[in-house]
Formats: C-alpha cells, sequence, structure tokens
C-alpha cells in the first residue's frame, strides 16, 4: 500500500477481519493496487485491454506491512530492523526493502498466474496468456538511499535514481508475448519512448501521421532476431545508434548520449565540483566481428583524455540534439562564494515600475550579454496550493523588459539569465519552505510595494578600490595597505582578517570581491 506506516515497526498487518491489509492465506497483506489490477483484468477478459500497472512497490517510504517478511530479511541480512545501514553502507542490507521485493514478485505473480490460468473467451482452448503481450520494466534505476538509510546498492553500475549513469538509467526490461522467442537476452539499445510505438504496432493500430514518434517499434526486433541492432529503425529507416538522456536540474546536472558503444557525460557543475570534469567518456560495449561484447558498463575509466576526437565528436551531436529539442539548461547562482568563472559578469536587476497590468523592469548587464528573460507569475499566490508558470520576454539592448501581466497575475518575478548560464531573479526568494508569494511583488501593488525588490540595488564595480589600494601592485591586499585604503587604523583588523580566508596574512583579488559581495 502506498499509505505510509508513522512507525515501520508497529502496525503490521493482521488476519483480523476488520484489519483493512488482512493477510491472505499465504501471509502477505491485502494490496489495493493489485486487487484492482485483477478486477480490471476480470471485467475484461472477453474484449481487447490494456493495462499500465504502476506498483508503489519498491519505492519510498521504505517499510512492509508484512511482519512475516520482515522478519526473514532481518535474520538472513543479519540485521536490526531499528537500526538499518546508513547512507554510504554498500551492498543489500535493509531487510524493509527486502521485504518490498519479495511482495512485488508475490502480487504480479498473481497477475500473471489469472492469465495463465484463465480461458481467453475470444479463443477457445487457449488461455489469455496466449493473446496477451507482457511488458515488465521500470522508470528508473533503483534509489540507492535516502539522506540516513542505505535502500538498495545498485553495484556494479554507477549511482541510481536521480542520474544519468548507469545505475540510474539501465533498468530490467522483459516483454513476452506471441510470437517473441523465449529465453533471449540481448544488448540491443531501447527506452520507455519504444513502449507506444511498440504498442500501436503490437495492436496494428495506425500510427499518428502528424508527426514523427520520439520512440522506435520493437516489433520488428521482438519478432526477428532481439539481438540484431538493425531491426531498430528511426523514422528515416535507418537503424537507431544514438539516445540522448537530459537531466539539467535536481542533483544530476548532466546530459548523456549514447553512440554505439561509446557513451558521454557532460557534468554542468564541473566548475564548482572537483570531483568530477567537464566530459567523461566510456566505451560500454566493444562490437568484435559483429558481436557486441561488455565493456566497461560500470563507468570505471573516463577515456575522454586519451580519445579526445571521439569525445568532441560525441559531445558536439549532444549540443545538436538538445538544441533540437530546445533543451532548457541548469542555471548559476552568481552571488554563490564558490569561485565560478564569469560570475563577475552577471547582470543587475536594478528596479521595476508598474502601471496598471503593464510592467517595466530596469537591468544594467556586467559584461555578460542577458540572453532569456523569464516572468515566473502566480494566478493564486499565497494561497495553500500555489502554482507558478513562466512567460518568455525579451531583454532588450536598452536594460530594459517590457510586459503585460497575464490576466488575473497576484504575484510575479522576473528572471534573468546570460549568455554564460547565470541566472539572477527578482526579487530574491526568501526561502523554498514558505509561500514564493512571500517575497514576490504584488500584482496588486502597483509596483510600489515594500518589498526589498523595489530599492534599486547600486552596482560597484568591486575590482576598483582593490587596484586602487593594491599599492605595490602584487593583486594582493596586505593589513598595511588595507588599512591606508580606508583611512581606518587599527580598527579594520577584524574586517581584515574576515576578508583573509585563508588566513594567510593577504587578501587576494577574489577573497575581496566575494566577501564585498556578501556583504
Amino acid at each position: 500500500s502506498r499509505t505510509s506506516m508513522k512507525d515501520r515497526l508497529t502496525g503490521f498487518a493482521t488476519g483480523a477481519d476488520s484489519d483493512p491489509y488482512q493477510l491472505d492465506e499465504n501471509g502477505y497483506p491485502f494490496h489495493q493496487t493489485n486487487e484492482d489490477a485483477l478486477t480490471f483484468l476480470r471485467e475484461s477478459k472477453d474484449k481487447p485491454f490494456f493495462l499500465y500497472y504502476a506498483t508503489w512497490l519498491v519505492h519510498a517510504p521504505i517499510h512492509t506491512r508484512s511482519e512475516e517478511r520482515l522478519a526473514k530479511y532481518a535474520k538472513r541480512l543479519g540485521v536490526d530492523p531499528a537500526n538499518t545501514p546508513g547512507r554510504k553502507s554498500p551492498g543489500q542490507k535493509n531487510p524493509f526493502y527486502c521485504a518490498m521485493v519479495e511482495e512485488l514478485d508475490y502480487y504480479l505473480g498473481q497477475v500473471f498466474d489469472y492469465l495463465d490460468e484463465t480461458d481467453d473467451p475470444r479463443w477457445p482452448g487457449h488461455k489469455l496468456r496466449e493473446n496477451t503481450y507482457l511488458i515488465f520494466t521500470s522508470d528508473n534505476g533503483g534509489m540507492e538511499g535516502g539522506p540516513k538509510e542505505r535502500y538498495t546498492d545498485n553495484h556494479p553500475l554507477l549511482r541510481g535514481k536521480i542520474s544519468a549513469m548507469e545505475g540510474g538509467t539501465r533498468v530490467p526490461l522483459i516483454i513476452t508475448g506471441p510470437g517473441i522467442p523465449a529465453g533471449i537476452q540481448t544488448d540491443v539499445m531501447a527506452n520507455g519512448l519504444d513502449f507506444y510505438p511498440t504498442i500501436l504496432a503490437m495492436t496494428r493500430t495506425p500510427k499518428p501521421k502528424t508527426k514523427p514518434l520520439d520512440g522506435c517499434d520493437l516489433f520488428p526486433l521482438l519478432h526477428g532476431d532481439p539481438t540484431d541492432p538493425e531491426l531498430v529503425k528511426e523514422a528515416n529507416g535507418k537503424p537507431r545508434d544514438t539516445m540522448v538522456w537530459h537531466f539539467p536540474h535536481g542533483t544530476a546536472l548532466e546530459s548523456t548520449i549514447r553512440i554505439g558503444d561509446f557513451k558521454l557525460v557532460r557534468n554542468y557543475d564541473h566548475a564548482e565540483n572537483p570531483s568530477t570534469t567537464k566530459l567523461e567518456l566510456f566505451r560500454l560495449y566493444v562490437t568484435k566481428d559483429g558481436q557486441s561484447i561488455r565493456g566497461d558498463i560500470e563507468e570505471s575509466e573516463n577515456l575522454a583524455a586519451s580519445m579526445p576526437e571521439k569525445a568532441t565528436q560525441l559531445n558536439q551531436r549532444l549540443t545538436g540534439v538538445l538544441t533540437e529539442m530546445k533543451a532548457s539548461y541548469p542555471v548559476y547562482n552568481p552571488d554563490t562564494s564558490v569561485a565560478l568563472p564569469e560570475k563577475d559578469k552577471a547582470c543587475v536587476i536594478l528596479s521595476h515600475q508598474q502601471k496598471k497590468q503593464a510592467v517595466e523592469f530596469r537591468f544594467q548587464e556586467n559584461g555578460a550579454k542577458v540572453v532569456h528573460a523569464n516572468l515566473i507569475y502566480s494566478l493564486n499566490g499565497g494561497k495553500k496550493h500555489e502554482e507558478w508558470f513562466r512567460k518568455q520576454l525579451k531583454a532588450g539592448n536598452d536594460g530594459r523588459v517590457l510586459t503585460a501581466l497575464p490576466e488575473g497575475t497576484t504575484h510575479y518575478f522576473l528572471n534573468l539569465i546570460d549568455e554564460n548560464q547565470f541566472l539572477r531573479s527578482y526579487p530574491v526568494a526568501k526561502s523554498v519552505n514558505k509561500s514564493f508569494a512571500e517575497s514576490a511583488i504584488s500584482a496588486k501593488g502597483g509596483g510600489q510595494g515594500n518589498t526589498p525588490a523595489d530599492k534599486p540595488r547600486k552596482v560597484v564595480d568591486l575590482n576598483r578600490p582593490f587596484d586602487r589600494w593594491d599599492t605595490n601592485k602584487d593583486n594582493f591586499l596586505n593589513l598595511k595597505e588595507y588599512q591606508l585604503g580606508q583611512a581606518g587604523g587599527k580598527k579594520l583588523q577584524r574586517r581584515f582578517k574576515n576578508f583573509d580566508r585563508d588566513n594567510d596574512g593577504k587578501v587576494s583579488r577574489d577573497e575581496f570581491v566575494n566577501r564585498r559581495k556578501r556583504n
């Protein structure tokens, strides 16, 4: 059940008739989703049917209503359920997770058994299973853990859910049905986008003629040689050899492309994350004599430096695909304390003025051109469930952004993004845990509200005082230079120490500029 248990060590299902999760004859809790699926099959068996079974198993919250199965795996793993392994503990050591996997197997088994044992009313002498296609898969790799607890371990694959590495995108896929040979394992690329055109082919339903589908029809592969990648073709009739994954948000901040045996990963956080490089190149498979042999699916050896031409080729192709799909990209915070390149060139939004529904924003560029402007607005700001929308605007060369507020707007922000992907938001949201309307401009205020955003921000070139005070031109300020420049004598010693973050007795340009920005 999706319903969470407040205390996962109590409240287990029982055999009592009054228990909504009453244990069945095999000791498994009642599972509403599974019962709904079986009910649908019973009611639909005499006509063509399509069942989309989206289970909550296995998914957080990680718990089970089966005390028997929890005890079984706690004993097998030698783990105390009250003290499960921490987030960084490797291996399969979570008894709650194991119990959930067994329950998934049991419930799906009931569905498969029904298809195996039930006569097909439209095909006398045959069972439903003989006339039914089954697709079993997952929408992502296993979630390896929460903030404090290890859920699962995708070893030998790297990472898991919320990542475009193999642990996050490589998932089980089993397809069975009429005409599909059994017991064959294939390394041919496939993904969830392929299901729609494949199901259309399975049901002999014509494809939409308006535009090509993103996925490919796997039916020729399934009914031919499931190991032959030449049977999976794009809309132009050519075999597919390329796939792209784009994950520009959350904790991933990466895009990946696979062409044949190679996979390239583009990391957008490489400038501020020392553990990553901009490009990673892996050879997942090695093709010899037309046969695909497992290579580095663990993504353990980055070949970008040793194969720069290959990395450049895939990176250029990735850019082309993302440009074609008009992809969005991660944006950076110019107020971060991290020394990101070009952040000092980010624009500053100076002010806004609203007259009825017309709004004018004024901004100043500081060396980087503003390339995107977006009005972020709400029609129910301050309500329990706020909804926010985006309206694309144009940033003028005169430092102005003009727009008419959409009808019904209650609150709004302006976002500007420059050519280096730095985002300046106006006003700055105070907290994501509260109503965004508390920080936004009120449309009813006519632009004359008392929010901090209504006060123009003075733009200061912080390098000028540094250059003026750096009398010996060594690109550092010592205490004496700082005191003379400020004309404050010994009173400035404490402030100087605040600038000197590495305590080496001198202040670099970066330390000075970043500290001034924080102030």
